[in-house]
């Protein structure tokens, strides 16, 4: 099965482009939320996480505050990088079983014949980009990125927190196979993206899903 990375900092519109290609025949995997999925109360994990952060970032039935999560992680680089440490072996260990092929022989043939991966810490995960038969960034420049944000309704002081712990954008596109300028936010992403699914023989035959 073909299997691509998508990456990019905050706005890019990662997440725009991973959907399209869902859209379009892909089986979609949102690390972020495979990584919420694994935060179940009484786990290892969400052990781990309550020693690193305290706590109090459980609520009453034992799961994870997700925003009082989020607000301690992302405080600075060392709190962000003691919780990539903390959840990346479980969450590598969780795409490696949903990528790999499964230990025993079947005849049934995948519902999704290719998987895209959306990932947002993409320089925290590389030693997964193995698992990838490309990986592809999505790009656009931090006032661009800022704007967007803020027009979705993020305060702007919040995003330049996020952004600061995020890698530079040729820093970012250096781990790429692909790069994809999405600067003018328009169709021309989906353009892009069509020119890419039909070099590599993904794209199916008839109207593609641009809604």
């Amino acid at each position: 099965m073909f299997t691509v990375f998508i990456i990019g900092n905050i706005a890019s519109g990662k997440s725009c482009a991973s959907r399209y290609l869902e859209r379009n025949g892909a089986y979609r995997i949102d690390l972020d939320e495979l990584a919420k999925s694994l935060y179940q109360p009484g786990s290892a994990l969400v052990g781990d996480l309550s020693e690193a952060f305290g706590w109090d970032i459980l609520d009453a039935t034992g799961g994870i505050r997700r925003d009082v999560l989020a607000e301690r992680a992302f405080s600075s680089a060392e709190s962000t990088e003691l919780l990539n440490s903390i959840v990346h072996p479980v969450l590598l260990e969780q795409l490696s079983l949903r990528l790999l092929p499964a230990n025993c022989c079947s005849v049934l043939v995948p519902e999704h014949p290719w998987t895209v991966v959306e990932i947002s810490v993409a320089a925290a995960f590389t030693d997964a980009f193995g698992l990838a038969d490309e990986v592809v960034a999505i790009t656009a420049p931090l006032d661009v990125r800022r704007e967007r944000a803020v027009l979705r309704g993020m305060p702007s002081e919040d995003f330049d927190a996020r952004a600061a712990l995020q890698p530079a954008e040729d820093e970012l596109c250096s781990l790429a196979t692909t790069v994809i300028d999405n600067s003018a936010g328009d169709d021309g992403l989906f353009r892009d993206l069509d020119a890419w699914m039909s070099a590599h023989g993904l794209l199916a035959t008839g109207e593609r899903a641009h809604g």
